[in-house]
């Protein structure tokens, strides 16, 4: 008995795929980018010190002083004697004129007018202590300080991109394929 049989064969297809990647670049240049620090301003302004001596007693005191000084000194010093010769004989006047109250005023008032009062002894220093006035104002300083900022310059750089895109091929790398084949088998089998 003959029995048809059917023998298929097939390929299968096979897809090829070939890609390319993408490229991408990016590069950044540095900023321009510039700083300047202007220098502060500065400024002093001194007032002197000032030292002042005054001699004039000194000088007094050592009998150096200008002439209207001593003029003047005489002549007080000579008001002052002539007030106290008045005050003496004043007094001595009344003395005398209470004579009768007891005492005796001529012996006691010869014997004060006869002799100068004694000076006293002592070691005198020329010229007198503390006798040069000093006076001292210490200088002063004035400092100014003006603080200049500083300048900054600062330009960005745009990045460059630079992009190439990928790209993808398929095609077919093996084509599909079915073939169909009938044939004849004997077989025993009755």
């Amino acid at each position: 008995m003959h029995l048809p049989q059917i023998r298929m064969t097939s390929q299968m297809a096979q897809i090829q795929v070939q890609q390319t990647s993408a490229r991408q670049e990016i590069r950044q240049p540095e900023a321009e980018m510039s700083i300047q620090q202007p220098r502060a301003d500065i400024s002093m302004n001194t007032r002197p010190s000032k030292l002042t001596i005054d001699q004039t007693e000194a000088w007094a005191d050592m009998g150096l002083m200008p002439i209207s000084e001593r003029v003047k000194k005489h002549a007080e010093d000579g008001q002052q004697g002539v007030m106290e010769g008045i005050a003496r004989r004043a007094r001595q006047g009344t003395e005398m004129m209470k004579i009768e109250k007891g005492g005796d005023p001529l012996v006691s008032q010869a014997a004060a007018n006869a002799y100068e009062p004694y000076q006293p002894l002592g070691m005198t220093f020329i010229p007198s202590r503390f006798a040069v006035k000093t006076n001292y104002e210490p200088s002063e300083l004035q400092i100014n300080v003006n603080v200049n900022k500083p300048v900054i310059n600062n330009q960005p750089q745009e990045p460059d991109y630079t992009y190439k895109p990928g790209d993808v091929t398929t095609s077919m790398r093996q084509q599909p394929d079915l073939q169909i084949d009938f044939a004849h088998i004997d077989s025993d089998f009755s």
